[in-house]
Parts: structure tokens; C-alpha cells; sequence
């Protein structure tokens, strides 16, 4: 902490702390809270197959089950020496009262080395917080502004990652005076990891673009590069598109992602499938598309983040729920379109948390 921060008063922090915690027990939020921690605990520590035992068994049971599990993966995933230390914490505190004599001294010891275990948890929570937080504003500073100038174009991107930093990519660049690139991306998995791959394949398609006119040689290079540097079972989809300043053409290459929908008045048109992704195969032929878009009409593109964002209920958005909301997005401009999207999105989830990366590229012609 620098000489000009000063640190929180602890008694006026708690008492801050009690007000908002009576407040959320009143007004419920606070059982909403502890609802949504549990069940944010299950889905990282309990597999398919223990979900569907607690399914099966009662109450009672579900309760025993569910906390041993979770204390088993508790130990589990502590360092070896803090595991035999929250044994022993465990033991003291639970036998204090049994031992007579000394029991205050054995349970005062016992909390001491909870509390110690804590402490470094948390050291090492906030030490990976601070890594984060450093490369979430790294990845902010990198992600293009979501109303990009391009004369002859209305367009809106954008991208919400599911946790601190995210796989997906959105991204545009100006490959010469007429000419516009635009890049949306999706990586296998999420968090540091995929951003990491992420960010290295942005940088390689801003390299390569300007110097291939054909999109199917731009993305059989990319997929060259991508499969010798990426790891092995990674692998990453991709649209990447060119507009002009003076046509209203647009042409495109799939490389795997969910195939893009041209909205029109009383049409929507699911563009072809493209090739693999990247990543898969060394050597993949890749095919360019084209399509004209007319006045009011919309390209709309986005990664699974849409369709898989799921309610508290479990259940998932869904194709059939875009396909009915689709055709209320023509004649809307690009960021009307794409925020009528997103109020649909978080209208469905409501207090449900963000399971993927969530990323859109909306385009209008001007004219």
C-alpha cells in the first residue's frame, strides 16, 4: 500500500458491513446471494456425475453428501502442509470441549491456524487478483471501440467476458485507406489461458491482413501459424471479414465459428458452414463468402456465448430464442440491434452467473 493510501478503519468497515448485511436479509438479496455461491461452488467442484447423484437421493442425504464432497475437494486442492494443518485446526476445535483441562487453550490454538490458513488463501487470492486485474486492463486497452468510424458503415461491436479476462476476440483494423478487417474469434475454454492464446492470435491476424487479398489464403496462413505455436486440444473459431469504404459487399471466411445471419425484411438467411478451426489440422483448405447487403438490412454475427447463456433454472438461451428474436432487429441500426440482443440476453439469465465469454459483430450499410 502506497504512503498515500490510507487503510480502511476496520470498526467503521464492519459497521458499514452490518447495515448492508441487515439490509440484504430484509430485502432478501442476501438469500439470493448465498444461493448463488452454492451453487457457484457446485458447478466448480462437482462433476456431472455427483450432480446427478444429489438428484437422486433425498434431502437429508443431499445435505451430508453435497458438504462432504465439497470439504473433499477442499483438502484436495490445498498445498500439502496446509491440508495437514487444517486437519489438525479441525481436530482441536471439535475436541476442545471434550478434552477438559486445557480445552480453551487447545481451541484457541486450533482458531489460530484456521486463521493463518486463511490468510495465506487469501494472500494468494489477491496476489492472483492483482495478475488479473493487470491483464484485464491490458485486454480493455487492446479491444477496439465499439462504434468503429468506417464511412459507408454503421457498426457495433462488441465482447463481455465470463470471468476476469476472456477467449474471445473482437477486433477491427484498418488494412488501407478503403479497406476494413474485422475479427471475431472464440477460443476452447476461458479465463488467462485462452486470453493469452487469444491475444497472440490478434496479433497475428493484424500481421498478416494487409498483405493477403484473398481471405481463404489469409486464413489458411493464420491456421499454419496458429496450429504450430497453440497447445495441444486448443483450438479457436473464427470469422474474419472485409468491408470497403465504396461497395456494399462484404466478404468473409469461417474458420469453424457459428455461421453469421444476414437479417433481412422478411428473410433470415443463415449463412454456409465454413472449414475446421484453427488449429485442428496443420493443412485446411478455407472458401471465401460474399454477400450484398441492402439498405436496412443486417449482418449479424456472434459466438456461442449467446446461445448457451443460461437462466437460474439451468436451461439455455438457445437457437430457437435468437431465431424469434432476429427478425425485430431489422431496420435498427447496429447498436440498437445489437443492445436489443443483449436486453434479451439479460433479461433471460437474470441473476444466473455468466458461464461463457459473450461476443457480437453487428453490421449496417450506410447509404
Amino acid at each position: 500500500m502506497s504512503n498515500n493510501e490510507k487503510e480502511p478503519r476496520l470498526f467503521r468497515t464492519i459497521l458499514r458491513d452490518l447495515g448492508q448485511f441487515f439490509s440484504d436479509l430484509f430485502s432478501g438479496e442476501l438469500i439470493k446471494e448465498l444461493k448463488a455461491g452454492l451453487r457457484d461452488l457446485r458447478e466448480y467442484f462437482l462433476d456431472q456425475n455427483r450432480e446427478k447423484k444429489l438428484d437422486t437421493v433425498g434431502r437429508i442425504r443431499r445435505g451430508i453428501y453435497l458438504t462432504w464432497w465439497l470439504f473433499k475437494s477442499l483438502l484436495l486442492r490445498l498445498s500439502s502442509y496446509r491440508r495437514i494443518l487444517l486437519i489438525i485446526a479441525l481436530y482441536l476445535l471439535f475436541t476442545g470441549n471434550t478434552q477438559g483441562g486445557n480445552s480453551n487453550g487447545r481451541m484457541i490454538i486450533g482458531a489460530l491456524i484456521f486463521l493463518f490458513i486463511i490468510l495465506l488463501e487469501l494472500k494468494d487470492k489477491l496476489l492472483a487478483r492483482e495478475e488479473l486485474e493487470a491483464g484485464r486492463k491490458i485486454q480493455q486497452a487492446i479491444i477496439p471501440d465499439s462504434n468503429p468510424h468506417v464511412p459507408g458503415w454503421n457498426i457495433w461491436l462488441f465482447t463481455r467476458p465470463a470471468n476476469d479476462v476472456g477467449g474471445d476476440l473482437v477486433d477491427i483494423i484498418s488494412i488501407d485507406q478503403d479497406r476494413y478487417g474485422l475479427t471475431i474469434g472464440d477460443l476452447a475454454g476461458k479465463g488467462l489461458p485462452a486470453a493469452l492464446l487469444m491475444t497472440k492470435l490478434q496479433a497475428t491476424i493484424r500481421a498478416l491482413a494487409p498483405d493477403f487479398r484473398s481471405l481463404s489464403k489469409l486464413a489458411a496462413k493464420i491456421n499454419t501459424i496458429f496450429y504450430r505455436d497453440s497447445l495441444p486440444s486448443r483450438f479457436a473459431s473464427l470469422i474474419f471479414l472485409e468491408v470497403t469504404t465504396k461497395k456494399d459487399i462484404i466478404r468473409f471466411v469461417n474458420c469453424g465459428h457459428f455461421p453469421p445471419f444476414l437479417i433481412k425484411q422478411d428473410q433470415i438467411t443463415e449463412m454456409g458452414k465454413g472449414a475446421p478451426a484453427l488449429g485442428i489440422m496443420a493443412d485446411v483448405e478455407f472458401s471465401e463468402q460474399t454477400i450484398s447487403l441492402n439498405k436496412d438490412e443486417l449482418f449479424f454475427i456472434y459466438s456461442d456465448g449467446l446461445t448457451e447463456s443460461r437462466n437460474e433454472k439451468g436451461e439455455f438461451f438457445g437457437d430457437d430464442r435468437l431465431n424469434k428474436l432476429l427478425p425485430d432487429l431489422f431496420g435498427l441500426n447496429a447498436e440498437k440491434a445489437g443492445q436489443k440482443v443483449l436486453q434479451a440476453i439479460n433479461r433471460f439469465s437474470g441473476n444466473a452467473r455468466q458461464n461463457d465469454d459473450l461476443s457480437l459483430i453487428i453490421l449496417r450499410r450506410d447509404v
